[in-house]
């Protein structure tokens, strides 16, 4: 058997040698994603570009769950790190002007959960690091980086594990280290059901920063806590991070920190006037008040039925850290579920405004972004179709932002469950301008003149 195998080899290779030498060399497959075609740009609109196409690599069918903009190679440019969803982790560098590329296995090559990612200089040694958590096999991951592009993984120095689906990170207790905040669930049977779950507080290790002491028993309230989403943010005006919570099976709820990373349960704080399956929640500045408000997205259901109102909700700091639920006279209504939206003044009024996904439920439909402008005073407008591209659609997951292009605005990286993640670039003068010119077609036969 081994003399025939080798006999056939050594046959195949003085082919192999024959074909070389006939100048019939071995070309690369075609890949029809870009084989044979000429692109044909698409419009941008008064805000944005959609450079997908060009500058982002293509994976039609990845579940990106969330990214973060952040400077891994000391090159002057922000890279971006995506958290996927049963998948690897992914790195995307910047190669300049926006345009991204993958470097594969930056953090291993073991398939996790992962749902959301954030950044800090965990150890304090100058080059940023991330962390990862994961939902359905709870491995919670954080990589160090080492400032040239690569990352060592030191998940062992998170203490502690859960069913992550929130995640915050922050100077909760006021030593100038970056901490941790998990928010869990106990989703049974893709949330058929649930089980208690504990949110975690792992505190950086003064002594040895960048280890992680988990301060969960001490200081957070027990509770089930049921958390999908986590904002870190000074509520109350003290000027200290407390916590606000997105639950998808509770009312939301506000935390408040004592100063040294203690959190009390101060949701009576919350006008919660409605039942809400809550995704994510973010923190802003509506009215220029200088107090900060807050914005839930919400879902009818995990694509099982009308169930629950989908409405974003607006809650809006009256000075003295209590929130009055003002959405019907603030925010656009709408009859769409959001996972996910964003924070960017994206007409650079100074003003806050919204970039907000949107899915159909049920049916789970991906839809167009939509694109939420702020008045100065607090009230939105849907803007979509002059702000947001018409291509860019998808199933909008949790968004990245940051200046990826390099003119001093924020782009957006919007992900995306099983569609494409979308990249929104600011700079469309120089995007234009970076793709090669569109040669039109004639008519093959010179037009017979009918005179």
């Amino acid at each position: 058997m081994k003399r025939n195998l080798l006999t056939g080899f050594a046959w195949t290779a003085s082919v192999c040698l024959v074909a070389l030498s006939a100048g019939a060399q071995e070309q690369a497959p075609r890949n029809p994603a870009d084989d044979a075609f000429v692109l044909i740009p698409e419009a941008p609109s008064s805000a944005f570009v959609d450079a997908t196409a060009t500058h982002m690599p293509l994976a039609p069918s990845l579940h990106a769950t969330d990214s973060v903009f952040i400077d891994v190679d000391h090159d002057g440019d922000l890279d971006v790190v995506l958290s996927v969803e049963y998948g690897v982790n992914r790195l995307y560098l910047n190669e300049g002007g926006g345009k991204l590329s993958y470097q594969p296995d930056a953090f291993g090559d073991v398939i996790h959960d992962s749902e959301h990612v954030r950044a800090a200089d965990f150890d304090g040694d100058g080059n940023m690091d991330v962390v990862f958590v994961a939902e359905s096999d709870e491995v919670h991951q954080l990589f160090l980086g080492d400032g040239e592009g690569g990352f060592t993984d030191a998940s062992d120095r998170l203490p502690a594990s859960s069913q992550g689906n929130g995640l915050a990170v922050g100077d909760v207790n006021g030593d100038g280290l970056p901490d941790i905040v998990v928010g869990s669930t106990g989703e049974v049977d893709h949330g058929a059901s649930t089980v208690p779950a504990r949110n975690l507080l792992f505190l950086n290790d003064p002594e040895r920063p960048g280890h992680f002491i988990d301060a969960t028993q001490t200081h957070l309230p027990e509770a089930d806590d049921q958390t999908e989403g986590v904002a870190l943010a000074d509520m109350d005006g003290d000027g200290d991070l407390d916590m606000v919570l997105a639950s998808p099976a509770h009312p939301n709820r506000l935390l408040i920190n004592d100063g040294e990373g203690r959190f009390t349960d101060e949701s009576d704080r919350l006008d919660l006037s409605v039942p809400m399956e809550t995704r994510e929640v973010h923190v802003l500045d509506v009215n220029g008040d200088g107090h900060n408000d807050i914005v839930f997205f919400s879902i009818t259901s995990n694509n099982a039925g009308w169930v629950n109102d989908p409405q974003a909700r607006l809650l809006v700091n009256d000075g003295n850290g209590r929130f009055r639920d003002e959405t019907a006279e603030r925010l656009p209504s709408h009859r769409f579920s959001s996972w996910a939206g964003t924070v960017v003044d994206f007409n650079e009024d100074g003003a806050p405004d919204l970039l907000v996904g949107a899915i159909e439920v049920p049916g789970f439909v991906p839809l167009q972004l939509r694109a939420w402008q702020n008045d100065g005073e607090g009230r939105f407008e849907d803007v979509t179709l002059d702000v947001v591209p018409g291509i860019t659609v998808g199933r909008s997951w949790s968004m990245g932002q940051g200046d990826l292009d390099g003119d001093g605005k924020t782009d957006v990286l919007v992900g995306g469950w099983g569609t494409q993640a979308r990249l929104l670039l600011t700079d469309i003068e120089a995007y234009q301008a970076s793709l090669p010119p569109l040669e039109f077609l004639e008519p093959a036969q010179p037009r017979e003149s009918s005179n």
